[in-house]
């Protein structure tokens, strides 16, 4: 911080004196020059007191992940964040959580407290995905054989839910949901007919099934998962992916709205029906995506792969996750986070390498944005995310780190 220095010397009435005697002069220079080495020698101390007080030492150390509540008697599988305008009427983010039992929760105080909300008839639902919009509107999809899987929608809140869509179909299981607006939303569903299932609602009341004469025929017994919701990614509207599991770990690509497909092969662990990709995180070209064998949690081989060309072709991260992984979010461009059953990882290099954060039991997460995000898991357990990248990159600042201009913070 720059010293201030003291006023000049006015002589009466105010303005600045003219001239000054030489003895006057050469004083106030060999002052100057004290000042300056005095400042010179001080910088190095005040940027390190600085970095000190700012940013606790081995702060990226510690955990990223803090249980704010559990107990409740559910598998909590579906997390949203949405913003709303709180009574002062400033943004502040709201927080819909969805489970087995019928649950649904949400937050509108950063979770001190939970709403629990009802829909009428749907009290034995699995609850695996939900999607909001902001405090008042969201939809919620179960997922179960035939009519067990279902699309609901409220616009009060949670107050009421109004059934949007279910089929009797053999076969016919919904996996997950995801909204690019209030009213286009997209699902999709196990195979029938040798073909997954893709509905869409293009006015947020009716849904209607996607034809799929133009998308690849699935393996026999393939799969979408819904252990979080996140087996379904959107990019930009028109790129749509789903990722599968089963004989193969697969992902289906869709570069106009759902209407013609093609599928790559990845190096995801596969072959039984408990193994294969999870959950995808897409942002722009760079996709992540993880999964493994739920049955085989502590299992930490070939669960976690990236690509930078759009799902065309992938690689397995260099360093992978502490195990089976259920879902993975962006934090920012570079940074995202992954969650399973023993624990939870960071990645800070889009996918590439991961480190162990945490060591909580979670299956599904959302991010808002590099300070809102939160992760749900069984017993009801709901997690608060402290983004410890977000304090590093303040620290890194300080001194011009490349790190800290590539994120724009």
């Amino acid at each position: 911080m720059p010293m201030r220095l003291s006023p000049s010397i006015l002589p009466p009435g105010g303005s600045q004196a003219k001239s000054r005697p030489r003895r006057f002069d050469e004083s106030a220079a060999r002052m100057r020059d004290m000042r300056r080495h005095l400042m010179q020698l001080l910088a190095p101390l005040l940027v390190v007191l600085a970095a000190a007080i700012f940013v606790p030492a081995g702060v990226k150390d510690r955990p990223w992940w803090t249980v704010q509540t559990s107990g409740i008697d559910t598998n909590l599988r579906g997390v949203s964040i949405a913003e709303f305008m709180d009574s002062h009427q400033a943004p502040a983010p709201v927080v819909w959580a969805s489970g087995s039992n019928g649950v649904i929760l949400r937050s509108t105080d950063g979770g001190k407290t939970w709403q629990r909300l009802r829909v009428q008839g749907g009290e034995t639902l699995d609850f695996r995905s939900i999607h909001a919009f902001d405090d008042q509107k969201a939809y919620v999809l179960s997922s179960g054989d035939g009519d067990k899987s279902r699309i609901y929608k409220t616009m009060n809140g949670g107050a009421t839910w109004k059934l949007q869509y279910t089929d009797k179909r053999k076969g016919f299981f919904l996996d997950a949901l995801v909204c690019t607006s209030q009213i286009e939303c997209r699902a999709v569903g196990d195979p029938i007919d040798g073909k997954f299932v893709i509905l869409r609602t293009r006015d947020g009341e009716t849904w209607e099934q996607l034809p799929n004469d133009q998308m690849p025929a699935a393996l026999p017994d393939e799969g979408a998962f819904a252990a979080s919701g996140t087996c379904l990614a959107i990019y930009n509207d028109q790129d749509i992916y789903f990722v599968t599991g089963g004989p193969a770990a697969r992902v289906f690509h869709s570069s106009d709205g759902g209407y013609t497909w093609t599928v790559n092969s990845t190096p995801i662990a596969s072959g039984n029906a408990s193994s294969g990709i999870f959950s995808i995180a897409v942002w722009d070209k760079a996709l992540v995506i993880v999964g493994g064998d739920y049955k085989d949690p502590e299992r930490p081989y070939r669960v976690a792969a990236y690509s930078q060309d759009a799902g065309k072709t992938w690689t397995l991260a260099a360093q992978q996750p502490g195990g089976f992984r259920s879902v993975v979010a962006w934090i920012d461009g570079v940074t995202l986070a992954a969650a399973g059953p023993n624990g939870e990882d960071i990645s800070e290099d889009g996918g590439i390498h991961w480190k162990h954060t945490d060591s909580l039991n979670l299956n599904a997460l959302a991010i808002l944005d590099v300070s809102d995000g939160w992760a749900v898991g069984p017993k009801g357990s709901i997690a608060l995310m402290e983004n410890r990248k977000e304090y590093q990159i303040r620290d890194e600042r300080e001194g011009g780190s490349d790190a800290a201009a590539r994120q724009g913070h």
